[in-house]
């Protein structure tokens, strides 16, 4: 008797409709598709948070740097894709969530009467940019918080396709990182604060950018993830966790077609193919 072949899995099929982004020496989109298509240089420049203004008052005063990184990408994107953000579900990934706040809670709790205040409290849960994001925006539709340490931009983007293509809905998918002060920053040297934003559509429109096909249980490999020849914009794909996206940004903005590789786990990239759609 010849044994039946495992079936194969389907390919997941989305299509890339918005895109937000922020880090060092990237304000927006626009200026990190510039840099990545090599029609302008990237700069070693500190990112900027802008605030958050779709907040309200007594909120804004609250918010910590992975809010104001999360709503600055996050509406981009929405923009960009023409969408409202109380139609799309969200997927927000973070390898670490404030690191900020968490320095300052760990100092705090060094202290002799070892306070911490509430405000620091309700903004070191990871899923605090999540919950900012439903104010801000007033969205009721579902909203997802992952991590996977390294590994968590490639979780969430298939935590989001897959979301994308059950559900037959675009999805928002949101990945950011901050850095820590010191002395965590020792134990954990992210050297800035970099976020991105996609708009994961399962059908084409007039909006989308490319098109993006992993490949059942193939997308998972061993080889080796994509890098950047670029000497500023590669360091940050090796030290922030979040732009380890920039691969798979580059192809969106050189509209090139191909095969993009990103690091995941130890061992273990997830291999995704891109097509322009212009």
């Amino acid at each position: 008797m010849t044994p039946l072949s495992p079936p194969s899995s389907a390919p997941l099929v989305v299509y890339i409709d918005g895109v937000g982004l922020l880090g060092p020496g990237i304000d927006h989109w626009e200026e990190g598709r510039r840099q990545l298509a090599g029609l302008a240089p990237a700069r070693l420049q500190k990112t900027v948070l802008p605030a958050p203004a779709a907040l309200p008052p007594a909120e804004r005063r609250r918010a910590g740097a992975t809010v104001k990184l999360a709503l600055a990408i996050g509406l981009e994107a929405l923009q960009a894709a023409g969408l409202e953000a109380a139609q799309v579900p969200s997927v927000f990934t973070s390898s670490g969530g404030d690191g900020l706040n968490c320095h300052e809670m760990c100092v705090a709790l060094a202290s002799p009467d070892k306070f911490i205040s509430p405000t620091r409290f309700h903004n070191s849960v990871h899923n605090a940019a999540s919950g900012y994001w439903g104010i801000a925006t007033g969205s009721m539709a579902t909203s997802s918080v992952l991590c996977a340490y390294d590994g968590s931009f490639a979780a969430g983007l298939l935590e989001a396709v897959a979301q994308a293509v059950v559900d037959g809905v675009p999805v928002l998918l949101l990945a950011y990182d901050t850095d820590y002060p010191e002395p965590l920053h020792s134990a954990r040297p992210v050297p800035d604060t970099f976020g991105v934003a996609l708009i994961l559509a399962p059908q084409r429109s007039a909006r989308s950018l490319a098109r993006c096909t992993l490949h059942g249980d193939a997308c998972l490999t061993g080889d080796p993830a994509d890098q950047l020849a670029d000497p500023v914009l590669e360091p940050l794909r090796r030290g922030i966790p979040a732009a380890r996206s920039l691969p798979l940004l580059r192809a969106v903005a050189t509209q090139q077609a191909g095969r993009v590789v990103l690091d995941y786990l130890d061992g273990l990239q997830l291999a995704l193919d891109i097509a322009p759609c212009a």
